[in-house]
């Protein structure tokens, strides 16, 4: 796939500074760094206040290089009529020539925030950092936080883990977050705001972390050819559902029909429900008679008994690709023998319940290397839900999906995705791939059906989520 987003880790990011750091003069990177966070704050500032001379900025600065950008950054602005001061939390350690460069600009050292602040600047800790904010660091952003100042981070929002998003104690909380040459994990897995990306120059190898782009996902989205008809588009079949929860069967074999322009046949005891939703769908009540099929889908309101679990090893007993998803993956939980021998390609699905059960333990903060742990283990793609889903290949690389909202986090949403998933299975997409295209149109369908009310986002729901994959695709 081309023209993925790619994420890098702080080794990877200092290895592309090394030799621009060596060719050019001292500080002329970080230089140039500080010039482009200068620029996001200028338009920051415009949007939010409507100007940008005599508005006031105060840069809290760390020590290291974070610091040194956020006192560069404030002598560029002291040069377009900001009045800057800077907050020094550790004068031993403080960036010097950024220092010097600043006060002979105009700006002034402070020891606590001024009044009538417009933006605060969070200068104090990089990528190589970690942990929770300091006692004095954390008191300056709860007064930031408390006076309702917007906040620019360099780099990442301190106290926030620049692997995992995690933030465990005391963090700042971003309205904008400005990187540089390469987005870092933090960026996709937490709370950093909008992120905007200032190239410098650095020269970045493609990484093994990645999220896709909308332009990306349309031009892989399957589009029938003048010679397709609705065989070679692909087939997909779903094993859902049961008399105590038909409406997963309906949810999962709708996500199927809306996904792509091929067939659905469905096999389960909700065929005649099914059949009422969606006249399309080839419906019948066994799965051992259902006909020719390019995937199948099977898990969602089949419940744990012995059907389920019959219906699990029919589907995973084929050499056919394979969607688990909810009651199946608690079957697979306790026999996992099941995925022995299996050479198709197989996604699993779980929530985070879902993923503990499978792999014997929470994914923890480190969702990412949790997820490629399970999927390396079981030869298998595991897509863990969330806010941020990750998707993982087995020895392969990881997409990261970034929902931007949480209206996804409703009952009957996973059915719908799981279908998704198994129509772009049926159409010939690569096992990661479809899982994390689907993951992408999914959550832009939860953000269009809160939206589609109006004038501002409304509870939604899994049918709503559903009436809107076609348009997510259409838009995309």
């Amino acid at each position: 796939m081309g023209g993925v987003r790619h994420y890098y880790g702080a080794d990877a990011i200092r290895h592309a500074e090394a030799p621009l750091l060596a060719s050019l003069p001292d500080g002329a990177l970080m230089r140039r760094a500080a010039f482009g966070l200068s620029g996001a704050i200028v338009t920051e500032l415009r949007s939010r206040t409507g100007g940008v001379a005599g508005r006031r900025v105060c840069a809290v600065v760390g020590s290291g290089d974070n610091g040194g950008d956020a006192l560069w950054a404030a002598t560029f602005l002291r040069r377009r009529g900001v009045t800057a001061s800077a907050l020094v939390l550790n004068p031993q350690r403080v960036h010097r020539q950024g220092l010097a460069a600043f006060t002979r600009a105009g700006g002034h050292v402070v020891q606590s925030l001024p009044t009538g602040t417009d933006l605060v600047v969070d200068g104090v800790v990089g990528i190589s950092a970690s942990g929770p904010l300091r006692p004095d660091a954390a008191a300056v952003f709860a007064a930031v936080e408390a006076a309702g100042i917007p906040v620019v981070a360099v780099d990442l929002p301190s106290g926030v883990d620049v692997q995992t998003g995690a933030a465990d104690g005391p963090h700042v909380h971003a309205a904008l977050t400005v990187t540089f040459g390469g987005r870092k994990p933090v960026h996709a897995l937490g709370e950093c705001g909008r992120v905007e990306l200032v190239d410098i120059g650095l020269d970045l190898p493609d990484g093994d972390l990645v999220g896709l782009e909308a332009a990306d996902v349309a031009a892989r989205w399957p589009v029938p050819g003048p010679r397709d008809d609705k065989y070679t588009q692909g087939v997909t079949g779903v094993l859902a559902g049961s008399a105590t929860y038909p409406g997963a069967a309906i949810l999962c074999t709708g996500a199927a029909v809306a996904a792509t322009s091929g067939m659905v046949r469905y096999a389960g005891t909700a065929d005649a429900e099914v059949v009422s939703h969606w006249p399309e769908v080839i419906a019948t009540s066994s799965a051992e008679g259902a006909g020719r099929v390019q995937a199948w889908v099977v898990g969602p309101g089949i419940g744990t008994d012995d059907a389920g679990e019959g219906a699990l090893r029919f589907a995973l007993g084929t050499d056919l690709p394979v969607v688990v998803d909810a009651d199946a993956l608690t079957v697979l939980s306790a026999h996992r023998e099941m995925l022995h021998g299996r050479t198709a390609p197989t996604v699993l699905t779980p929530h985070a319940g879902e993923f503990a059960r499978l792999a014997g333990h929470p994914p923890g903060d480190d969702r990412v290397a949790a997820t490629r742990a399970l999927a390396d283990e079981l030869g298998a793609t595991v897509l863990l839900k969330g806010n941020v889903t990750v998707v993982a290949e087995p020895g392969s690389r990881t997409s990261l999906n970034p929902a931007g909202q949480s209206w996804a986090a409703t009952a009957g949403s996973g059915d719908v995705l799981s279908g998704v998933i198994g129509a772009l299975l049926a159409a010939g997409l690569p096992s990661g791939e479809a899982a994390a295209m689907a993951a992408f149109v999914h959550a832009r369908a939860a953000g269009l059906s809160a939206e589609s009310p109006g004038p501002r986002p409304a509870p939604t729901s899994a049918s709503g989520i559903l009436g809107h994959i076609r348009s997510s695709v259409a838009n995309l």
